[in-house]
């Protein structure tokens, strides 16, 4: 809008008369005059017609000074507080969202970078509650873990389908920030089994390769030395990371994660699996793979996680041989023979899934259960062995009666109270001596353990929890990992597979939350 000249002491200009003529362009001093007048009048126009709306607000504050100089002081107090309310509310609701990112778009940690070359002792500032935890309250024993709990109400960040029961969503919500440590001192970690698991962590993020991959080779020593296969090495490290509450998004080692994830997912082929040249291997890759995505998509809740996850888990189903179980290569698409520890791998994979909201085929599930009964039919579903026709181990028992939980056994059952009784029996509690070393065996059987809580759990943990603690590497070029000499599978699966399983044991006070009770927690942020 142009302004009205001014004389020299301020005042309006008032245009003197001319006889000018114009020239037909407007632009006669005539003309000029004329616009000045008409912007003029408007504006004169625009400020009585402000005036009388100053005059109208000045009325109305009047008017409603007046109204609440009538209004008791209650009735004040009432709207103000309301209004107060309004006001937050919409704050609320205006926050900005923040989109959840793909994975392959992570670039970047914000957390304090880590110092992966200090060989030495990391030590961090642990606040485990030692009495009354505040968090964990009251928990009431299940029977049946497919039974729907009595949950608190959750602030859900999107809708996820639950099947069948509860219960198995929430079994990952132990890993955030907060509940992880009220569950350290509920169910026996220490302060020193958690800094255990992370001298871990950093060593496992220093093997991490450039490509965002880890192996079974190395760099490190003792790896293994016959078929490598990097997809599953790459899963249990992101396991072990994972299990402790990192993701792709937040964490001291999220951006592990997220190149490890990255190049998981890069690897995997359209039909869901993760081929490796190794056909005696193919499916323990494939069930750790199938773990980790489905873990970390439960932990996330990123959409670009799902299909993926989902492709996995399908290829999973589409491959289970027609006894109920997995084991080696496939024939016409369905793996040709069946065995307990390579059905084992796929049936936490299945599991994973369900605590992630993906949809199993229920057909699926019982064909696994008739497998289950196949294998244990000498030993009444009390033992079980690696073939249906061999000799039951305490190792393939712990690793069935984990299958049997997932699959709906009760706590009550009978045949699961033996089996754990077997486990955790003197002759099978566990050994660092030569012949008794078996981390494998102990992997399932702390799980199995776990769940069942109460004082086999008391007694298993004891002996499992301070061997590792006391046995772990704290000097030198692999310090926080777990010599695999010695182990009975050490040879097999290298140091990185000794120490994943070993970090998994001393997690599972969080990893998982316990089937046969209703754990109220609040739900993770982030």
């Amino acid at each position: 809008m142009s302004h009205q000249p001014l004389n020299n002491d301020g005042s309006p200009s008032v245009a003197q008369p001319s006889t000018e003529r114009g020239d037909g362009s407007g632009n006669s001093r005539s003309d000029r005059r004329r616009r000045r007048a008409d912007r003029l009048a408007s504006r004169n126009a625009e400020a009585t017609e402000a005036s009388a709306e100053d005059e109208a607000d000045s009325s109305e504050a009047r008017l409603g000074g007046s109204i609440l100089r009538s209004m008791p002081p209650w009735l004040v107090s009432a709207v103000f507080h309301l209004m107060l309310l309004l006001i937050l509310a919409f704050i609320w609701l205006a926050r900005p969202v923040t989109n959840q990112r793909a994975v392959l778009a992570i670039s970047e940690v914000t957390d304090s970078p880590l110092n992966l070359d200090d060989t030495g002792d990391v030590q961090f500032d642990l606040d485990l509650p030692r009495d009354n935890p505040t968090l964990i309250q009251d928990l009431p024993r299940i029977d049946d873990p497919f039974a729907q709990p009595e949950l608190p109400q959750l602030d859900v960040p999107s809708p996820v389908s639950i099947a069948p029961a509860a219960q198995i969503s929430l079994a990952l919500q132990g890993r955030s920030e907060g509940a992880r440590q009220e569950l350290l001192g509920k169910y026996g970690g220490t302060r020193e089994s958690e800094e255990a698991v992370r001298r871990a962590l950093v060593w496992l993020a220093r093997q991490q390769k450039r490509d965002g991959s880890w192996s079974l080779r190395g760099p490190f020593s003792k790896g293994v030395t016959g078929a490598d296969s990097e997809p599953a090495a790459t899963a249990m490290a992101l396991l072990a990371f994972q299990g402790n509450g990192n993701t792709h998004t937040k964490g001291k080692f999220k951006q592990q994660v997220a190149d490890g994830i990255q190049w998981l997912l890069e690897y995997q082929d359209q039909s869901g699996a993760f081929p490796i040249a190794s056909r005696h291997d193919q499916f323990y890759t494939q069930g750790l793979c199938t773990i980790a995505l489905c873990e970390l998509y439960g932990m996330t809740h990123d959409s670009a996680l799902r299909a993926p996850a989902k492709a996995a888990v399908d290829f999973c189903v589409r491959t289970q041989a027609n006894s109920g179980g997995w084991r080696y290569g496939m024939v016409n698409g369905r793996s040709q023979e069946t065995d307990l520890s390579v059905t084992g791998w796929i049936v936490m994979g299945l599991q994973s899934a369900r605590m992630a909201g993906l949809d199993v085929p229920e057909d699926t599930l019982d064909n696994v259960s008739r497998y289950l009964n196949g294998n244990s039919e000498d030993f009444g579903g009390r033992r079980y062995a690696y073939l249906s026709n061999d000799s039951y181990t305490p190792a393939m028992t712990a690793e069935g009666l984990l299958c049997r939980q997932y699959l709906g056994w009760p706590r009550s059952d009978d045949r699961l109270q033996d089996g754990v009784k077997y486990l955790v029996s003197r002759r099978n509690l566990p050994s660092w001596a030569r012949g008794k070393r078996n981390v494998y065996h102990w992997y399932y059987a702390t799980q199995v353990i776990h769940h069942m809580e109460g004082d086999s759990w008391t007694t298993w943990n004891g002996v499992m929890r301070d061997l590792l603690v006391d046995h772990q590497i704290l000097s030198g070029k692999e310090a926080g990992s777990w010599d695999p000499a010695g182990d009975q599978w050490g040879s097999s699966g290298g140091r990185l597979y000794v120490t994943c399983l070993s970090v998994y044991i001393l997690e599972v006070y969080y990893r998982h939350l316990p089937l046969y009770s209703n754990v109220r927690l609040p739900w993770p942020s982030g």
